[in-house]
């Protein structure tokens, strides 16, 4: 799909017809999955080789952010939903001095809830640089946004893992699991976006406003990937008392189970011996051998179980 957007008095305007003279005198062209003719198309208006997939998703600083004559590539991880799951997605954004290029496969909340900005007329981008700078400030507020769910979440597991209910310990460890992989994703995208402001920096210092932008966002990240290490940290101690819980609930059973059969062992040694009916055994012919074995093996029971009342074990 592609969606052409155009500046009309420092505001973006959305073109309603997408034709060749629309995409020349474009602002920002958006191209989300794009056929092979959509992307011919572009190709020959902008005279200009779009990435391919493959070539986004390469993860070196020489691939990711480079300088191609007047052009600056930067491709970027954006943080997406996926099945109810957190994932990410990259994007290629293409800098020209004219117009701002970005290329992606994934429908993203951050370029949905940037064409309703444009709508209402709420974005301001007077240069594709302008827009560019637009885009990655509402990149980190979605970062920062996921990090405020993710840490509201883990309060309410949190307080599941507390109240130590063994019913409910093995869902709060499933919880814990997807808030650790989201928490690692939503680190993933901070980290790519340091790594792209710090190179847009080098490359942007004939605006000033927009280096001062670039600067504030880099605080900010340093401020969010503290927070993600704290809720890391946070995550691994409720998981681990999430585990311990289970062991020592576990340990509990064992323990009941390791009393009842030393508890049931002497009765049974009992039984045993006077199952053997050999003939010579000289209580078969007591008139009260049968009442006598009985109380033996009661007995035999009770003993253990009172020494292990009266040494606390129990």
């Amino acid at each position: 799909m592609l969606r052409a957007f155009h500046a009309e008095d420092n505001k973006l305007r959305e073109a309603a017809s997408i034709d060749d003279r629309a995409l020349a005198g474009a602002l920002w062209v958006d191209l989300l999955e794009p056929t092979d003719e959509e992307r011919e198309r572009a190709e020959v208006i902008y005279k200009k080789d779009l990435p391919e997939a493959e070539e986004v998703e390469e993860i070196e600083d020489s691939a990711r952010f480079f300088i191609e004559g007047n052009d600056i590539h930067v491709h970027t991880l954006y943080l997406a939903q996926s099945e109810g799951m957190h994932d990410t997605a990259s994007v290629a954004f293409i800098l020209k001095p004219e117009r701002l290029l970005t290329i992606r496969d994934t429908d993203l909340a951050d370029f949905r809830l940037m064409r309703l900005r444009i709508r209402r007329g709420q974005t301001d981008a007077s240069t594709p640089l302008r827009l560019l700078v637009t885009l990655f400030e509402q990149k980190v507020e979605h970062l920062a946004d996921a990090i405020e769910d993710i840490h509201g979440a883990l309060e309410e597991v949190s307080r599941l893992v507390l109240a130590n209910k063994p019913e409910q310990l093995e869902t709060a460890i499933d919880r814990l699991a997807k808030l650790e992989d989201s928490n690692g994703k939503v680190r993933l995208c901070l980290m790519d976006s340091q790594r792209s402001l710090s190179f847009l920096q080098r490359h942007i210092r004939q605006s000033p406003d927009d280096l001062v932008a670039c600067r504030e966002m880099m605080r900010d990240l340093e401020a969010l990937m503290s927070h993600t290490t704290f809720l890391f940290e946070k995550i691994n101690f409720l998981m681990d008392a999430a585990q311990g819980f289970i062991n020592i609930d576990q340990n509990q059973i064992i323990k009941i189970f390791s009393i009842a059969a030393v508890v049931f062992l002497p009765p049974t040694l009992v039984a045993s011996i006077y199952g053997m009916n050999f003939s010579h055994m000289p209580e078969l012919a007591l008139e009260w051998g049968y009442p006598v074995a009985l109380v033996l093996m009661v007995i035999s029971g009770i003993a253990p179980y009172w020494y292990f009342k009266r040494k606390g074990w129990l």
